[in-house]
């Protein structure tokens, strides 16, 4: 079992509908199986503000996709084992947040809302051990999760973390 952090940095997201195409570079991160049997655990989900106005309410989505990123590439995030000592699986999960074909933020499966005012704002959301967000395989709703913004608010730059664990 191995676990991991996966960063972004400096992203300023864009609004986006649900079922629209996301935009490279305008999200924080997408998390997609490396294969169709991959198991990922979602135990932490947190973001912090670094926007030059004062008014940047950013309405924050962790989602299912229904229609996965294709020839996914790092962009502003980072993927890096916990454990200093620890080995990588022959296969690790797809992370980033640029494609050739990005990700579509499912209408129906929103997992987590998590607003702030990304001027100096943050905001992280927890699992207790066994209540992980899950997920499996690299297929549109099940296999893969972003973290985007949603309508309705003004999103400013941020930077944060997702830590996972593939099983």
């Amino acid at each position: 079992m191995a676990r991991y952090s996966l960063t972004f940095t400096s992203v300023t997201p864009t609004a986006f509908a649900d079922t629209t195409n996301l935009t490279s570079s305008n999200y924080g991160f997408l998390l997609q199986g490396g294969n169709t049997t991959m198991q990922i655990k979602i135990s932490e989900i947190f973001a912090g503000g670094e926007a030059a106005s004062s008014s940047s309410p950013s309405i924050m989505v962790l989602a299912r996709d229904s229609t996965v990123g294709a020839t996914v590439t790092a962009g502003a995030t980072r993927s890096a084992l916990l454990d200093a000592t620890g080995t990588a699986p022959g296969t690790t999960a797809v992370t980033g947040n640029s494609a050739t074909t990005n990700p579509q933020r499912s209408a129906t499966l929103h997992l987590l809302h998590l607003s702030f005012n990304a001027y100096g704002g943050l905001v992280r959301w927890f699992a207790r051990p066994g209540e992980e967000i899950n997920q499996i395989g690299n297929a549109v709703n099940a296999g893969e999760t972003s973290f985007s913004a949603y309508t309705g608010g003004t999103p400013g730059a941020m930077s944060g973390h997702c830590l996972y664990e593939l099983v």
